[in-house]
């Protein structure tokens, strides 16, 4: 049997893993640092980034865990304790509560001279682990903009947002435009004296439904082997139809195609906008003390700035230099999972797509523990798969992505489930060589390169 696997993390991503490893007989502990399980979706924990009105920007019909659908009462788009009550019903109904250590936050992990690693907890202890799987979410740290002058105003960044009620009375100019960002301004333009959002560059707005169905559920619908740029000038065909010039909104037009950016899933903003209670204002140029001036020339007063600028990606118990990093937010994992030196290091979760992450995170789970397996049942095709990850593959699915750090290790949905999930059945029938000598794609994907070509 293989050794005692640290999961990192009890919320979606650290359950999965899990899962799939109970399932499969390996021995883990997950540790978690909060006195409850959930993660981020708990919104009682420290540095949490959800907010009182939060919901999931994916549906519950596409966005469930392996083995767990959500609740037929649940809404379309889950509110943030829903997703809370359906995370302890996973844990519960895979029995994954006795294997969770609660109030243990990891402070360090060491690679050890002789294979594994040393996991430093903060209560003191050192344990010894055969491999580590970190889970620990990607909205923690924030990533914080410098821009020249003085401010004498409060700021704050949007993980630091709970409710309208920081927003009374108060002119508010939100600095950002993914969802948090574009909620708390819709939630400003109701509650705050004066609401602007200001944005760098121009992004599509995707209404939460398209023809009565939840937008993802749309999508899904259509065909799986149409290319990238196809999709992208269908979807701006279809939301010119449906949404119509955003300009006449006030919102500037999108220089990019549709999921070349995350999507902003939203059917409040426009309406705002329309009204004039929210105001569009361009990227900012300098502050200076209470007025902010933007590119444009123009300046306004402001009391309150949020921050909604995202976040980086940091393991803070790793030694950076455990991984290769080719780009500042990219650690150059292998499908975002694997590291290409250390057969026993898994990041769990650490997807950007353009639908839920929920599903990909389960795919993952999946592959993770199936590689631990292969290690001790299928030494030959461990070692295969060494030199499989070292490969570079194309998860964008032919749609060239906005050059940001949030994009910097984003994937297409479809895409990537076609690849992983045709990678861990060949897996799971010892054929990972049969899989590297077709290069990696299976019908479907052979039919979107000829199309593409």
């Amino acid at each position: 049997m293989p050794g005692t696997y640290a999961v990192i993390g009890a919320g979606p991503s650290g359950l999965a893993a899990g899962r799939a490893l109970r399932r499969d007989g390996i021995p883990f502990v997950i540790y978690e640092r909060h006195d409850g399980i959930g993660g981020m979706w708990d919104i009682s924990n420290p540095g949490t980034p959800i907010y009182e009105s939060a919901h999931f920007i994916s549906s519950r019909t596409l966005s469930a865990l392996d083995g767990l659908p959500f609740p037929e009462d649940y809404p379309d788009y889950p509110r943030h304790d829903q997703l809370l009550a359906y995370l302890h019903e996973f844990a519960r109904r895979f029995r994954l509560e006795p294997h969770v250590r609660l109030s243990t936050g990891v402070e360090r992990i060491r690679r050890r001279a002789g294979g594994g690693w040393s996991v430093v907890l903060d209560t003191g202890e050192e344990v010894e682990h055969a491999g580590v799987i970190m889970a620990s979410g990607s909205q923690w740290s924030p990533n914080l903009p410098d821009y020249p002058g003085q401010w004498d105003g409060e700021a704050y960044h949007s993980k630091h947002y709970r409710s309208r009620d920081q927003l009374h009375g108060r002119r508010v100019l939100v600095v950002g435009a993914g969802n948090s960002g574009c909620d708390i301004a819709c939630q400003a333009a109701t509650t705050a004296d004066a609401a602007a959002i200001s944005t760098r560059r121009a992004y599509w707005i995707v209404p939460k439904h398209i023809f009565g169905q939840p937008t993802d559920v749309f999508a899904r619908s259509t065909p799986g082997f149409v290319p990238g740029r196809v999709e992208q000038r269908f979807f701006a065909l279809l939301l010119r139809t449906v949404v119509g010039d955003l300009t006449r909104y006030g919102w500037p037009e999108p220089d990019h195609l549709p999921l070349a950016t995350h999507p902003i899933l939203n059917s409040e903003i426009l309406l705002h906008l329309a009204h004039r209670d929210l105001v569009h204002r361009p990227d900012l140029e300098r502050l200076e003390g209470d007025r902010v001036r933007f590119v444009d020339g123009s300046v306004e007063p402001y009391d309150l700035i949020i921050w909604a600028t995202g976040y980086r990606l940091s393991w803070p118990y790793l030694d950076r230099d455990e991984l290769r990093w080719p780009r500042p937010n990219d650690p150059g994992l292998f499908l975002n999972v694997f590291s290409r030196d250390h057969d026993d290091l898994f990041a769990l979760g650490f997807v950007e797509t353009d639908a839920g992450a929920w599903p990909h995170i389960s795919l993952q789970a999946d592959l993770i523990s199936q590689i631990i397996l292969d290690q001790h049942e299928r030494p030959a095709q461990a070692a295969r798969w060494r030199s499989f990850k070292q490969r570079h593959v194309d998860l964008e699915g032919g749609i060239e992505h906005a050059d940001s750090p949030r994009h910097e290790y984003y994937v297409s949905d479809a895409h990537y489930r076609r690849y992983a999930a045709e990678l861990l059945r060949a897996l799971q029938r010892g054929d990972l060589a049969q899989f590297a000598a077709s290069g990696g794609a299976g019908l479907v994907e052979r039919i979107r390169t000829r199309l593409v070509g």
